[in-house]
């Protein structure tokens, strides 16, 4: 894995870890009683943004490192995801 394909593959754990986190502990303005006129009563109120990018980002380096750890050591492949065969040359050699 090359040092582009890790940056790619970082970002995109980042990105999916950070939408599973969102979500938690949000407090909308119709959760607080509070409404103001002219916006979506699940406008967030309270979300604590700042901690949920630390956990997100401490999370993404977890994850990355399990999943960079096991794409770097061969262990798991793109090969052993060909479960129909069709990365197999389609003219082989006789």
């Amino acid at each position: 894995m090359g040092p582009t394909s890790a940056v790619v593959l970082f970002a995109v754990i980042w990105f999916m870890t950070l939408l599973v986190v969102v979500p938690i502990r949000l407090k909308t303005q119709q959760d607080m009683g509070k409404v103001t006129p002219g916006t979506q009563s699940g406008a967030p109120e309270i979300h604590h943004l700042r901690a949920k990018l630390w956990i997100t980002t401490g999370i993404s380096v977890v994850l990355f490192l399990i999943i960079g750890g096991i794409i770097v050591s061969g262990w798991f492949t793109v090969e052993d995801l060909d479960w129909f065969g069709r990365m197999e040359t389609p003219y082989p050699d006789n």
